[in-house]
């Protein structure tokens, strides 16, 4: 019998940005000569989310989660002796990723390459952006028109990149279960086909070079068997909505293609050596079966829990997967689980399942009428509340959290403040000072192109009128957007015309709709709570204690934030919870406008520093500086000790898993700012029942 051939590994990864341009671009070509095989890019918030650097709603951010790219002048340096056509490059960017794919087209122009040969990625998914990740900027209409406008100019100029890469990712550390993850995802992706196909911009006869484009990036976690069906039922619905729906007969061009991200929130603050482990499982997941294999992977490193990865751990997460393509023989075999009836049930359960969801949301309008009615955010919340509490209560287990929470000292994290890489502050100044700069120096009209007819090569002002124009039209946006590109334009400029025309979005939270996650019968925890808020309202004479749930700057992670506003709710506390995106001025001035008993900040992305303090800082010049002020998010030991000296009350990180145990301590909280005595468990039992609803 002749040998089989070994299968080609899949593309490998490590989602990387940080600091500035020339910092990220080293790390690239440090990470390539190390065998990785494609770039993924991380933006910062500000990049994200369409503001320059010096916006107020910038502070704290530039550079933190990502590599902050302003105009093309960034973006060169960015791949500064990177050949982009033999790149195969991903872009994590959704709100303004025409824009990014825009100064990328243009980089890649400058260095002489074919756009036509250039391959790559986009997220470009908004859908995911108003239900878990938050860099939202456009009302869904203007926002699936970008995405729309995108799609038809790539399929046309750029055949070879994948102008949308439908994420469920976001969705699975937002809460979904394995059917609402599929479900969302593919609704999304009948909601771009749709919108492609009745937009006129592609022929009917070549739709099924657009349904060959459309990508997927999936989490995929710990659960090891049901993550391995959810991939196979993934691409099982994806033939059967492209074929039915689209007609498209062309079996490659309905082949399921994804890259997938195994799950980072998921990984521990406690005992965070036992990541590695949960990384490995999961990558398995996606890389055994064959069939349901992912053509792209990139996976977290062991620390992301504690802050942000260094180089030497994104390297340590790379040495996983080449050790798996590599040294053992997985590439060698057919797929090792076809003809199993276990997975067979599981996956024919699954695809069921989704397709009964999915026809729900087509009742409803589709994907986009579900974000907009606050019905696919509103089931996300309700399913994490009910994960968090089935940890809190020990019926799901995590090693090293909720159980086996013994352990010998981890020489990995001796040093915790030197387990992680920082930011160096003096970098938002630089990127604040290096834009004033561009905006004084760029060259206009004639002098960038040579004497050129202003209408071929206008000023910035002129480009920016021009994508207006556009915008409030119906033409193609993406020509615009590359004149945009060429004439100096910045990230905040392009963004900001576009919010002149299309407004901006606030999406549902989530919160007032969500159902009771944990009981509150006499003995458990949760009773113990409702009295020290009830007995401690009553004390202070308020009614109800009031509690301000506050996301300052441009992290959109918000599910932490959810949480807490939903335990909150249902301990009795009345809650203020405005969601994400909002200044220090605004948190405090509605702080004080509700007279509210205590403040909860959450921030994920590293601007603790700046903006805590802000907030605090505000309180006191108003007069309320005896508010509590708590904090909570991935915040290294060093920065939690000085939070405390700055005023905080409490400083919360992903170890306090506890949430009904956090709302009690927020109690805590308010009586000591209140001058009151500490309730121990023992008075509040003796205290009244009449709890507020």
């Amino acid at each position: 019998m002749t040998e089989r051939q070994k299968d080609r590994p899949w593309l490998m990864r490590t989602y990387a940005g940080h600091s500035t341009a020339e910092a990220s671009n080293e790390l690239y070509r440090r990470n390539l000569a190390k065998g990785q095989t494609g770039l993924s890019v991380a933006f910062d918030l500000p990049t994200q989310t369409g503001y320059d650097p010096d916006h107020i709603l910038a502070r704290g951010e530039v550079g933190r989660v990502g590599v902050p790219v302003s105009h093309l002048g960034d973006m060169r340096r960015l791949f500064q002796d990177i050949p982009l056509e033999q790149m195969n490059t991903s872009m994590t960017i959704n709100a303004t990723a025409m824009w990014l794919l825009a100064l990328y087209q243009v980089a890649a122009e400058e260095q002489g390459a074919d756009i036509a040969q250039l391959q790559g990625t986009t997220q470009n998914d908004i859908v995911k952006e108003y239900l878990s990740r938050g860099t939202h900027v456009f009302p869904p209409g203007p926002s699936l028109r970008l995405t729309t406008d995108m799609i038809a100019y790539t399929v046309n100029h750029i055949p070879k990149w994948n102008p949308i890469n439908i994420c469920s990712y976001h969705l699975q550390e937002a809460g979904a279960t394995p059917v609402q993850e599929i479900s969302y995802a593919m609704s999304t992706a009948i909601a771009v086909l749709d919108s492609v196909r009745d937009s006129g911009q592609v022929p009917e006869e070549r739709f099924g070079e657009v349904v060959a484009r459309i990508s997927f990036f999936v989490n995929a976690g710990v659960r090891f068997i049901e993550e391995m069906c959810k991939m196979r039922a993934f691409g099982r619905i994806w033939d059967k909505v492209t074929k039915e729906r689209y007609g498209i007969e062309n079996a490659k061009q309905r082949r399921f293609r994804y890259g997938v991200q195994v799950n980072s929130l998921g990984l521990t603050e406690a005992q965070p050596e036992n990541n590695v482990q949960r990384i490995v499982l999961e990558m398995l997941a996606v890389t055994l079966s064959k069939d349901a294999r992912a053509r792209a992977v990139q996976l977290p490193a062991w620390n992301e829990a504690l802050g942000l990865p260094r180089p030497w751990d994104q390297q340590w997460s790379l040495r996983i997967q080449q050790v798996l393509a590599h040294e053992s023989d997985l590439l060698e075999y057919d797929d090792i689980f076809a003809g199993s009836h276990v997975i067979e049930a599981k996956v024919d359960s699954l695809v069921a399942d989704c397709l009964a969801e999915i026809d729900r949301i087509q009742e409803m309008g589709g994907a986009m009428a579900a974000v907009e009615s606050g019905y696919l955010k509103s089931q996300l919340v309700s399913s994490h509340a009910e994960r968090r509490a089935r940890i809190e209560a020990g019926e799901d287990k995590i090693v090293g959290v909720n159980c086996f929470e013994q352990t010998e000292p981890n020489p990995l994290t001796a040093d915790l403040d030197g387990a992680i890489m920082t930011v160096d502050g003096a970098v938002e100044a630089f990127t604040v000072e290096r834009i004033g700069r561009w905006r004084a120096e760029r060259q206009e009209s004639s002098d960038r192109q040579g004497n050129g007819d202003p209408f071929v090569f206008p000023t910035t002002q002129q480009a920016l009128e021009r994508l207006k124009e556009a915008a409030a039209g119906t033409e193609n946006l993406m020509e615009a957007t590359l004149e945009c590109a060429r004439a100096g334009v910045t990230t905040g400029e392009w963004a900001g015309a576009l919010r002149e025309v299309f407004g901006e979005f606030r999406a549902p939270t989530g919160v007032s709709s969500a159902p009771v996650a944990v009981t509150a019968e006499p003995g458990t925890p949760m009773h113990e709570v409702r009295e020290k808020v009830a007995r401690t309202a009553d004390e202070l004479g308020s009614g109800r204690l009031r509690l301000l749930v506050g996301k300052p700057g441009l992290d959109g992670h918000s599910n932490g934030a959810e949480q807490i506003a939903v335990r909150a709710r249902d301990a009795g506390f009345e809650v203020v919870y405005q969601g994400i995106r909002l200044t220090p001025e605004e948190i405090s001035s509605a702080a004080l406008a509700e007279d509210v008993h205590c403040v909860g900040l959450s921030i994920l992305s590293g601007s603790h520093s700046a903006l805590v303090p802000d907030v605090l800082e505000r309180l006191r010049g108003a007069g309320a500086g005896d508010i509590p002020v708590i904090v909570g998010g991935i915040i290294p030991n060093a920065d939690a000790v000085a939070l405390k000296a700055a005023g905080v009350a409490a400083v919360f990180t992903p170890k306090d898993f506890g949430i009904t145990e956090i709302i009690g301590r927020i109690v805590d909280e308010i009586r000591k700012a209140n001058k009151l005595a500490p309730l121990d468990t023992d008075n509040a039992l003796v205290a009244s029942t009449e709890v507020p609803a």
